[in-house]
């Protein structure tokens, strides 16, 4: 065990050094087949694909010695375009791009889970899904549109985990219900009549069209949302205008929403384009409201399969659990839970003094071993559940 723990943190070490950004993982590809071929050298119940029409995701399909159902387990590879400042020997060798959302940790995980079931073959077949895009281009929705999850990669339940630097190393966290909120980018447009700021009359100012917009977009969640059920809006980027004694004929809003719900972020959509139309008409210009959502829908834990994963968690001795509120940040693993009945938990990650995503966040790596003992003893009692 302690030369598998020494393994795992000097892979953790070599991923956090090569980070990459969404559809581009090839370094990260290209290592973790390496390590999976090493675990997996000599054992003839392993399959190793790459998809084509995903050439940097992975699957790892272990054939079950006595096979009930396919489980799945997924784990995201990518990272962000943000600047390292931790200042740690093994910081990332990519200028500008960093593992700032722990994926190295997640992938460090998921690698010894499946060395442990190598070792360990399963009764029931597993599914290792490495996944690209997470932070962006929605790699879940990708890999499910183009067809990779069928014949025998076809999981009948699926499991991921994400890091939280507010719970202590090796915390496992999770809830009934939504864990995570689904996400909606918001892009505004504009357009009215240029004009001299000294004729107002001769012009139609769409810098105060924007900004009527945005005051009449804080009541949404205010006044058109369950206060229980919760909602967010917010708008990031405003662009409008050139020079100071020149009215802008146009403007362009940026923003996310967020909520817990699919039927809440398309209540927030609608109420969105009303506000969009009401405006259009009362300033006399044009409101082009463009809504993308993509795979980021609400992480929606199934009910029977989490109700199986927190019992299993606050039982097993070995296991500090707690459980969790939802969190409005997004994942694309919601996607994939809209299309195969699964779970996502938390995996402290013990870093409280850093949010996720942020330039300083150091995971704790003595989260690695716990995190898959949890998951590794979890899905060993799973298998032994009959259908």
């Amino acid at each position: 065990m302690a030369d598998i723990e020494q393994t795992l943190l000097h892979i953790y070490r070599d991923l956090h050094q090569i980070p990459e950004l969404a559809l581009h993982e090839f370094q990260t590809h290209d290592y973790l087949m390496e390590e999976i071929e090493k675990f997996s050298d000599g054992k003839d119940f392993v399959e190793i694909k790459v998809p084509k029409q995903l050439p940097t995701a992975i699957l790892v399909r272990l054939q079950g010695t006595d096979p009930q159902r396919t489980i799945g387990y997924r784990t995201d590879i990518d990272a962000l375009p943000t600047p390292e400042e931790t200042g740690l020997e093994f910081a990332s060798k990519h200028p500008g791009v960093m593992h700032a959302c722990g994926h190295d940790i997640h992938m460090t995980v998921a690698l010894g889970t499946l060395h442990y079931f190598l070792n360990h073959q399963p009764s029931d077949n597993l599914v290792f899904f490495f996944q690209p895009a997470e932070e962006s281009e929605n790699g879940g929705k990708l890999a499910y549109e183009d067809q990779v999850f069928t014949g025998p990669y076809q999981p009948d339940e699926f499991y991921g985990l994400h890091d939280n630097p507010q719970l202590p190393a090796g915390t496992i966290g999770c809830r009934m219900g939504t864990l995570f909120a689904g996400t909606t980018e918001v892009d505004v447009d504009f357009t009215g009549v240029q004009g001299h700021a000294a004729y107002p009359q001769f012009a139609n100012d769409m810098i105060v069209a924007a900004s009527q917009f945005i005051n009449q977009v804080q009541t949404i969640v205010s006044r058109s949302v369950d206060p229980i059920e919760g909602g967010v809006i917010t708008f990031g980027q405003f662009n409008a205008g050139t020079i100071r004694n020149v009215i802008s004929g146009s403007a362009h809003l940026k923003g996310t929403i967020r909520g817990l719900t699919q039927t809440m972020i398309e209540h927030i959509d609608e109420r969105l384009q009303a506000v969009a139309d009401g405006i259009a008409t009362s300033y006399g210009c044009q409101v082009d409201l463009k809504l993308n959502q993509g795979g980021y829908l609400p992480v929606e834990n199934n009910p029977k399969l989490t109700a199986d994963f927190i019992n299993y968690m606050k039982n097993n001795d070995t296991v500090n659990f707690q459980e969790t509120e939802p969190a409005m940040t997004g994942e694309d693993f919601g996607y994939l839970l809209s299309k195969i009945p699964g779970t996502m938990f938390w995996l402290g990650i013990g870093d409280p003094d850093n949010q996720l995503h942020s330039s300083h966040l150091i995971p704790n790596t003595d989260a690695i071993m716990p995190g898959i003992n949890a998951i590794t003893g979890f899905l060993e009692n799973r298998m032994t559940e009959k259908e």
